[in-house]
């Protein structure tokens, strides 16, 4: 007896496989979005003059990598975190936790120390590059500002670089449309063995 073709099956390999393809294609979407995001980026941090401090949630993304200000009514918290200074050398970055309003708080990095210090800054006006800091508990966006100058006793930290954001969305294409061709492949050999003659599959 004939074997019958597989309908559903291949009907939800087919389906499988287009999946596949169609992430692969948004894929390769990404990366052109994320290329002009980046060159978009490169050139803000290129211009000169100061912007105004985004307050507004909405006002973060065409502020990224501009040089601003804002006034730090009032120090909430001291940390260190890890990060590289302007030469690219290991180290910590000092972090404050600055009150803008009664409920507004921003992170300022004020500079990078090679070992852990107490810093003595009482907050005021600081000036710097506006970098992202995360996004909130609602997902929007907030901003950082490193300071530029650093505070007193500190080096200057590494300045955002547009060119370090991940842009791995051709490597995820390839692997779709590897992923692909290979479900394809295996699945035709499969067929084949199923509805060849027996003298074939032998």
């Amino acid at each position: 007896m004939k074997p019958r073709f597989p309908v559903v099956a291949t009907i939800v390999v087919c389906a499988a496989i287009l999946t596949m393809i169609s992430l692969g294609v948004w894929q390769l979407q990404r990366k052109q979005w994320k290329e002009a995001l980046i060159a978009r980026y490169a050139a803000a941090s290129q211009q000169t003059g100061e912007v105004r401090w985004p307050e507004r949630p909405d006002e973060v993304e065409g502020a990224l990598y501009r040089s601003s200000h804002l006034k730090c009514a009032k120090v909430v918290s001291m940390t260190t975190v890890a990060a590289r200074n302007a030469l690219d050398e290991p180290g910590l970055a000092v972090v404050a936790t600055c009150r803008l309003g009664l409920k507004s708080e921003v992170t300022v990095s004020l500079g990078w120390t090679a070992e852990p210090k107490v810093v003595d800054w009482e907050g005021g006006e600081v000036h710097g590059i506006v970098a992202s800091g995360g996004q909130d508990a609602d997902g929007r966006l907030r901003a950082r500002l490193i300071a530029y100058p650093p505070a007193a006793g500190l080096q200057p930290l590494a300045k955002p670089d547009p060119n370090a954001l991940a842009n791995n969305h051709l490597a995820y294409a390839v692997q779709w449309f590897a992923f692909a061709v290979v479900a394809a492949v295996i699945y035709g050999l499969l067929l084949y063995r199923r509805l060849a003659p027996a003298t074939a599959r032998r």
